[in-house]
């Protein structure tokens, strides 16, 4: 029987048609719908983390939504600068008016308020004088004054001074037999003089009784009135001009009862819309400029607010894909500091920005038709939104390697601060509370926990140094010799010590990234996921194919849920 070769078996093909067959080329398809998945999501992301310059090359179209924040840049500053300049004019007439009210209403003032009052009388007949002569030039105002001022009305709707003075309920005090009796419960006397009772002839109403003073019980004599004007240099700009209301208040105060009443002048001065305003010329035309400028300016940042909203939803939707497969095919969560980089800081702080101009713009439109007055409230939503617009500029310069170094720095050194700078303050707010209760009594600049607070700052600063040992009173030698180690203590302390550590922090910061730009960064599961493909300039080299698919061409409008757009 002759011997038959072996045969090895053959692979058996599946037969088209049959199940086996139909499985292979599913899961054949499945594998490669997830390549063409995972390759769509790095394109994607690719896209995404490119600088302005990169995407442009990428798209070949113009970046009009820089140029879009670039025009908002130049407006909104624009738009600060010229109410700076009538919030000028606003601040000049309220100080104007305030000296001028010293002048007209103080008896001797000498033009220099001394210390945080104004001026003071000694004698009773310095005080009579001076509380009689406020109501006389009160009186006489429309014949004495330059400034275009009338009478006002005051909290009970009546036009006149009000008067009123604040005085122990009854007592006796013999200081020679060291005797004193006195009811320390306060009793309040007002009363009211109108113009027609300040026009008597003789005036009756300075031998009223309201007008004997008993000062051993006095504690202080208030002289209220309201006035109004027209700040009129405005229309020299084109502007309307505002009408005011100055609520004055005059205070002779003997709380302390040292022979001495310290007088305090108050004014506070209120913008009201004017009732009647009736101005020939161009000013009304140049409101009405101010006013379109303004609505165009609230028009750009709602375009910006707009765009950067869209682009943060579209960044969360890529955020969103790449934790879901990222946890899909490496079967873990991506870490904190990945998920962060999906949420561009800049972006928030544009929105910001962009939120506060238009409120700003539609306050100061209000302002400019006169139909409202707050100008704090505008001032300090114009103010911060111009300074969120120029330091989010530091953005743009982050794309070069130079200018980089910045941002990093911050980044990287801002935790270790924030916690230096937490154990610090608490010795800090020691120093503040104890030179405030031992040098508070013999220095100007301890006598309140804010005042501390600022001196020292100042010493850290190396600011005022000498003047702060100088002033310090010799009157006791215990707390002069005090004064000497807390002041040294706390100067070598935070200068030589605590300041050198935090200068330290930021050195060390920016050495690590100097170090880091030189050898590279440590890379992320972000950046590892983007590495397995090509760098960004490979990326950008690649076959007309692959180019064909996200470069030099525009995506489609079905495809922007996919690409946030910067």
């Amino acid at each position: 029987m002759a011997h038959q070769p072996y045969r090895f078996p053959q692979a058996r093909i599946p037969e088209r048609g049959s199940g086996v067959f139909r499985l292979t080329v599913r899961n054949a398809m499945a594998r490669h719908d997830s390549e063409m998945k995972e390759e769509c999501l790095r394109e994607d992301l690719k896209f995404y983390f490119m600088s302005p310059c990169e995407k442009y090359r990428a798209r070949c179209q113009i970046p009009w939504k820089l140029g879009l924040q670039i025009l908002k840049i130049v407006m909104v500053t624009t738009q600060l600068v010229r109410f700076g300049l009538s919030n000028q004019l606003v601040v000049a007439f309220k100080e104007d008016n305030t000296v001028a009210f010293k002048h007209l209403f103080l008896k001797g003032y000498s033009g220099t308020d001394e210390d945080d009052y104004s001026c003071s009388v000694y004698t009773q007949e310095d005080a009579y004088e001076s509380i009689f002569f406020a109501i006389n030039q009160y009186h006489q105002l429309k014949d004495i004054t330059l400034g275009t001022l009338g009478y006002g009305e005051n909290e009970d709707n009546r036009i006149g001074l009000k008067v009123c003075k604040q005085h122990y309920k009854k007592g006796t005090m013999f200081p020679s037999n060291e005797t004193l009796n006195i009811d320390n419960d306060i009793e309040l006397d007002c009363v009211h003089l109108d113009l027609q009772d300040l026009s008597k002839d003789p005036p009756d109403w300075k031998n009223s009784s309201f007008f004997r003073l008993e000062f051993y019980r006095l504690l202080q004599v208030e002289i209220s009135f309201h006035l109004k004007g027209i700040d009129l240099q405005t229309i020299h700009s084109r502007e309307l001009p505002d009408c005011y209301v100055f609520q004055n208040t005059i205070i002779f105060d003997n709380k302390a009862h040292s022979g001495k009443i310290k007088i305090y002048f108050d004014s506070d001065a209120t913008i009201e819309e004017c009732k009647d305003l009736n101005i020939f010329g161009s000013t009304q035309k140049n409101t009405q400029y101010v006013l379109v400028f303004d609505a165009f300016v609230i028009v750009i940042c709602l375009a910006s607010l707009i765009l950067c909203t869209r682009s943060i939803v579209l960044a969360l939707r890529l955020r969103k894909r790449f934790l879901n497969f990222f946890l899909e095919k490496y079967k873990r969560p991506v870490c904190d500091t990945d998920q962060w980089k999906f949420i561009n800081g800049w972006y928030v702080l544009v929105i910001i920005s962009d939120l506060m101009t238009i409120i700003g713009s539609i306050l100061k439109m209000e302002i400019k038709a006169k139909n409202l007055t707050n100008y704090d409230l505008c001032s300090i939503l114009l103010g911060t939104s111009t300074l969120l617009v120029w330091v989010g500029v530091i953005r743009y310069l982050g794309y070069f390697q130079a200018y980089n170094v910045l941002i990093l720095t911050m980044q990287a050194s801002l935790p270790k601060v924030l916690r230096f700078c937490a154990c610090a303050g608490m010795i800090y707010l020691g120093y503040t509370f104890c030179g405030w209760i031992v040098l508070g009594p013999y220095h100007d600049k301890f006598e309140n926990l804010n005042t501390v607070a600022e001196c020292l700052f100042s010493l850290v600063n190396g600011d005022d140094m000498f003047a702060t040992f100088a002033q310090i009173q010799q009157k006791s030698i215990l707390v002069w010799l005090f004064s000497r180690l807390y002041l040294y203590s706390f100067i070598s302390l935070f200068i030589y010590m605590i300041l050198s550590l935090f200068i330290a922090l930021i050195t060390d910061s920016y050495d690590t990234i100097k170090k880091f730009q030189q050898n590279g960064f440590p890379e992320t599961d972000l950046q590892e996921f983007l590495k397995e493909c090509s760098s960004k300039e490979e990326y950008q080299k690649e076959s007309s194919a692959f180019l064909s698919c996200i470069c030099c061409r525009r995506r489609k409008r079905s495809d922007d849920h996919l690409i946030p757009i910067n």
